[in-house]
């Protein structure tokens, strides 16, 4: 059964990801209404239906593309369009046309994000553009994703593909998902090097760090629970240490602590050169790792090491108790 609450945004942004696979959650107040998290931190909508005696998904939106309450108002429409039958088209399309019409009604991406995947499919797909969607055949996208360079660009790629071919079908050009057919290529998961023991030789060496900066800023990493790109671009105005807040996010004692022995003399809690905030230390973080025998760990996976650890609670009081009990546990000597 899925765990049951009220879906609001400061609950969403901060659920723990399943170490596997996905789990999912299901909303209060419309309870048709549910989504999935994955392992790599991808939270969709979707409902329910049965039809024709099959039980199945049908995907509404990728949150936070999607507000919440959009999702509640399209279930209606989403299980009434799922259960008419999809007429066939006889008009054929190619698929160079067809990409166009997915992407304008299935990606919701930022400017930046959306060119990226243009690209991607102008580089890679474009042995597919002259051929009419409905010849397109299983050989024609294993040759396809087969020429591709890079594991993970493949698997991408097929999983667009997949994606487009599903739409296809919802719009009756094709009956059939020729991808479905195709093996996926072989990804080796990394594996993330980090235990409560590392950590605690990464904060040591962090502490031992020369620059005043990226000392504070990536023993934040730790304290804060927070994505290298928040820790970075903190501001003063957004914390409140009367109630030990940061925006709407709680703080823990040692962020407290480490955040109030700071000169709060700028905008920014941790300065870049110019005018702007840190960006990317990547230099003073290879120090660090180094000096603590953790050369490929990366500031992304001291954030989900810690995250991933943490009890996330909807009342601040309890989070923060659960944040300062975390790093008591994982920092505190044996």
């Amino acid at each position: 059964m899925a765990h049951q609450f009220f879906f609001n945004p400061y609950i969403l942004d901060n659920l723990a990801l399943p170490s596997r696979g996905f789990d999912v959650v299901q909303d209060v107040s419309e309870p048709r209404l549910r989504m999935y998290i994955t392992s790599r931190g991808v939270k969709t909508f979707f409902v329910r239906k049965r039809i024709n005696g099959r039980d199945r998904r049908v995907i509404i939106g990728k949150y936070p593309d999607m507000d919440i309450e959009d999702a509640r108002s399209a279930v209606n429409t989403v299980l009434d369009d799922a259960s008419k039958k999809i007429p066939v088209k006889r008009k054929k399309i190619l698929f160079r046309d067809f990409i166009k019409m997915y992407l304008k009604n299935r990606v919701h991406r930022s400017i930046g994000s959306y060119d990226k995947l243009v690209r991607s499919i102008n580089h890679h797909l474009t042995g597919l553009f002259d051929k009419n969607v409905s010849d397109i055949t299983a050989d024609d996208i294993r040759d396809i994703i087969g020429a591709i360079g890079g594991v993970a660009i493949a698997v991408r790629m097929q999983e667009l593909l997949q994606s487009v071919f599903k739409y296809a079908i919802e719009t009756g050009y094709v009956k059939e998902n020729p991808v479905l057919s195709v093996p996926r290529p072989e990804q080796v998961r990394r594996v993330r090097p980090l235990n409560k023991y590392g950590l605690r030789r990464l904060v040591d060496a962090i502490k031992n760090s020369d620059d005043a900066v990226c000392r504070a800023a990536f023993l934040m990493l730790v304290y804060g629970f927070a994505t290298k790109n928040q820790v970075f671009s903190m501001q003063w105005a957004d914390l409140d240490f009367n109630r030990y807040m940061w925006g709407e996010m709680p703080l823990s004692d040692m962020a407290v602590v480490l955040l109030q022995d700071l000169p709060q003399d700028g905008y920014w809690v941790f300065p870049g050169r110019g005018h702007g905030h840190l960006t990317d230390p990547r230099l003073a973080w290879l120090r660090v790792v180094d000096a603590a025998g953790i050369p490929n760990l990366t500031m992304d996976d001291v954030h989900k090491f810690v995250s991933h650890r943490l009890v996330w609670a909807g009342d601040r009081e309890d989070l923060r108790n659960n944040m300062n009990e975390l790093l008591d546990e994982l920092l505190a000597a044996d």
